[in-house]
């Protein structure tokens, strides 16, 4: 069964067709190798690979709905959303793509909600899995730069190398960000932070 036990749809086929139709053919591809990116971090560090591939699927499934679709899906059917979440338009598909994984496709497990929620910004504490997933979506080797994945695979390979792989991507997030002189939500500061506490400790 693998990752179809998670939801209520019968075969990964359904689910890649829905993905496909509601998806542009560079957010399809960045999926497909999302899902098997994730699927491989977590086989590197003993985690479930059937969740891990199917939060990789999911993870930005309403990406490319509308602005003002996923605004009004936030303001009414998920009020916990931080409002600095709402300071980049970038980011405002991750919770609701927890919220469709949910709704449309009767994903119950929190692990792989949490996940899709958190892979934009993360958060403080985030968990081996949601780490997984949230790098899964910055290094997978389809659509993202080779040099810089290849990198973040050297790195987890290394002791506390989960950590120094995340920073490394919220390294480059930040310069990116101040670069585009866009709003950074403090979230990303306090993730930030935490790592830089982790590898430099």
């Amino acid at each position: 069964m693998g990752c179809i036990e998670y939801t209520k749809y019968e075969n990964i086929e359904e689910i890649k067709g829905w993905l496909k139709s509601n998806l542009s053919e560079e957010r399809y591809e960045h999926t497909l190798g999302t899902a098997e990116m994730a699927e491989k971090l977590a086989g590197m560090l003993n985690l479930d690979k059937d969740k891990a591939k199917l939060a990789g699927l999911l993870h930005d499934c309403a990406k490319c709905f509308s602005n003002e679709k996923l605004l009004d899906i936030i303001h009414t059917k998920i009020p916990e959303v931080h409002d600095c979440e709402l300071l980049n338009y970038k980011t405002l598909h991750a919770p609701v793509s927890a919220y469709i994984a949910k709704t449309e496709f009767g994903v119950e497990d929190q692990e792989i909600l949490s996940a899709i929620r958190w892979h934009t910004l993360a958060y403080c504490g985030m968990t081996d899995f949601e780490k997984v997933v949230f790098l899964a979506d910055k290094i997978e080797q389809k659509t993202r730069d080779l040099a810089f994945s290849n990198a973040c695979l050297e790195l987890i390979k290394e002791k506390n190398g989960l950590d120094k792989a995340m920073f490394k991507c919220f390294e480059a997030t930040i310069k990116s960000l101040v670069d585009r002189k866009l709003a950074i939500c403090h979230i990303t500061i306090d993730v930030y932070n935490e790592l830089l506490g982790r590898v430099l400790g």
